[in-house]
């Protein structure tokens, strides 16, 4: 009796040629990067939208709490209404919607009123294509690419919240929690161990000083969704990664802020440090780990 070969190759020709993109990296890094330039286009309409639909929701739940009618809204989510030109209205077409190449065709302008489009939108396609190529190209073929793309992506969209809002919405950090933690059940960047530590110890490495700040001055010091922030990098990458995470946020946090003039009192964006340090820290921990051994001669195979 021949028993059929159930290979998923024999079966699905589509499995064949996945399986190629192990051999050719560039590839695979190529195409990853193309899917990058599509989701950065898509991030920008949760970076611009996310915000102002929480504040329907917030305004929503207020005027439910007070008793008071509520107010006929049009729908507003990621998907509806379609975008358009903040000056004219004018509705974007599909052929205006192409990441980078609209924005290089129409120079920078809307098709109707000339207003200039803000070259932000490309920046963040660009910088989606640009990451999610490294990524491929660091991670090769393979299950952590997959999620170091996932993890790229949100932290975009969070940076970018972060620094127009001051705020890092629950909406993308809770769930990047739980994708981290079953990432470390995968094994991928960390062990399930390490990542349930890194969760909880990364939300307790700003929580604990943060709270002992607002007792003895009286105001917060830092808001609640860099704990939080901090718990999604632990989770991903483990508890081996805070140290360094907490590092390089704090000292460039502390240069940039001084070079920007800031006051005490102003409201500080934090979050952006953080982020970029955790991406630091997915492609390059082991590196700068080592790196920092052997310049001080210090043996740091715990954090291996």
């Amino acid at each position: 009796m021949l028993i059929p070969d159930l290979t998923p190759e024999k079966w699905c020709p589509l499995f064949a040629s996945l399986e190629l993109l192990e051999y050719y990296p560039f590839v695979f890094a190529s195409l990853a990067g193309v899917l990058g330039l599509l989701v950065g286009s898509f991030l920008n309409v949760v970076v611009y939208r996310l915000p102002k639909m929480m504040e329907q929701s917030w305004l929503r739940d207020a005027r439910e709490a007070l008793e008071l009618p509520l107010a006929e809204e049009p729908i507003y989510n990621l998907a509806f209404p379609r975008s358009s030109c903040p000056n004219c209205g004018h509705a974007i077409r599909p052929w205006e919607n192409i990441p980078l190449i609209s924005w290089l065709a129409l120079r920078g302008k809307c098709s109707c009123c000339q207003s200039r489009i803000s070259i932000r939108y490309s920046i963040v396609e660009l910088t989606a294509a640009v990451l999610s190529f490294a990524a491929a190209w660091h991670f090769g073929f393979g299950i952590q690419s997959a999620l170091a793309l996932v993890m790229i992506w949100g932290a975009i969209a969070l940076f970018l919240i972060d620094l127009d809002e001051m705020l890092l919405p629950d909406a993308i950090v809770i769930p990047g929690v739980w994708v981290g933690l079953f990432a470390a059940y995968l094994g991928v960047f960390a062990s399930l161990n390490d990542g349930f530590i890194g969760a909880v110890g990364g939300y307790l490495l700003f929580g604990v000083p943060a709270g002992a700040y607002a007792l003895i001055r009286g105001r917060q010091g830092m808001g609640n969704g860099d704990f939080k922030l901090m718990a999604l990098f632990g989770a991903w990458l483990g508890w081996q990664a805070l140290p360094l995470i907490f590092l390089l946020s704090t000292v460039s946090g502390a240069i940039i802020g001084t070079i920007a003039s800031r006051t005490r009192e102003a409201p500080f964006p934090f979050g952006p440090f953080i982020i970029v340090s955790g991406l630091i820290a997915l492609f390059y921990e082991h590196d700068l780990y080592a790196l920092y051994g052997q310049v001080f001669g210090v043996d740091l195979g715990v954090f291996f």
